[in-house]
């Protein structure tokens, strides 16, 4: 079978307000004068998927419901100049946003308006039919609409994968997306006891692999019931942003998945890929491109 895309990503468009502040916590003062500035750029999680597997040479497709607004302009005009295929599905309640504080050490807080997503919020079934029913693989991200879109990918049969990001592994919002996955992605960080999160949803699910993320600490995959870790690799330039980390190393193990790397190369592309986003400037959107993230991994040892 022929395919357009090789991936389509679901959900996560946005703009995020970045304000680097002098430290994390922000102790309370009635102001700070910000310097180099507080910029408005295009990219959230979904946007950070689609550029990051574009880079990387796979034929990408994004579909979010954005809004006829300031920040939908931003959005669109970030796909438009990365070539990479858009569709915007109308949002009533405006594109969603958000402010990231950023602190010296490229660590963030970030504050999400709630009020850009509706209950009522869908992505056509038509729309998403179409759409994957001509591509390999569908990553979704775990924004209000896409649950919706579950049956119906799995119903196109194509295989999906999706970011829990720092779930607690118990709120069930997120365990919808957990269970539907072929492809599980997700943070150690508000984890209790990660190895046991990971087995819980490979047993209860469809994940043939579940990746939890641990920042400079690397990575723990469970593939076929032995958790292994990832080491982390060293950023090639100083750590000055982490946002969009994850989101780089979900694309970078994704581009191993689909040319049909085995797992431990997966996961070494994916720490590749997550190092270098965390030197990428938290008020630009650019990921590692294909030579370099190849050529990064044939100087480390095989995994």
């Amino acid at each position: 079978m022929t395919f357009e895309t090789d991936i389509l990503v679901l959900g996560g468009s946005g703009v995020d307000t970045v304000v680097q502040v002098p430290e994390l916590p922000l102790p309370y003062a009635d102001s700070y004068m910000i310097r180099p500035g507080i910029v408005a750029r295009a990219g959230q999680s979904g946007d950070f998927v689609a550029v990051s597997v574009s880079a990387l040479g796979l034929r990408t497709h994004h579909v979010d419901m954005v809004g006829d607004d300031h920040e939908g302009e931003l959005v669109r005009t970030l796909h438009r100049d990365r070539g990479i295929p858009f569709t915007c599905v109308p949002s009533p309640a405006g594109t969603k946003r958000a402010v990231n504080l950023v602190g010296p050490d490229g660590r963030r807080l970030s504050l999400y308006d709630d009020s850009r997503a509706q209950e009522t919020d869908r992505l056509p079934e038509a729309v998403v039919r179409k759409l994957a029913a001509g591509s390999r693989h569908a990553h979704v991200v775990i924004t209000y609409p896409c649950a919706y879109a579950l049956p119906l990918l799995r119903e196109a049969g194509v295989t999906v994968s999706t970011d829990l990001h720092n779930w607690d592994g118990e709120n069930p919002y997120h365990e919808e997306f957990a269970l539907a996955a072929d492809l599980v992605f997700l943070s150690t960080t508000a984890l209790a006891d990660p190895e046991r999160t990971m087995r819980d949803i490979a047993e209860r699910g469809r994940a043939k692999a579940v990746v939890a993320t641990a920042g400079a600490e690397g990575a723990l995959m469970l593939v076929d019931g032995e958790v292994t870790h990832v080491p982390a690799v060293a950023p090639p330039a100083p750590v000055v942003d982490s946002n969009g980390a994850g989101d780089a190393f979900a694309a970078g193990f994704l581009f191993g998945w689909l040319g049909g790397e085995d797992v431990r190369r997966c996961a070494l592309y994916g720490a590749i890929a997550g190092a270098y986003a965390c030197t990428v400037p938290s008020t630009r959107t650019d990921a590692v491109g294909r030579a370099e993230l190849v050529a990064r991994a044939a100087e480390l040892p095989a995994p």
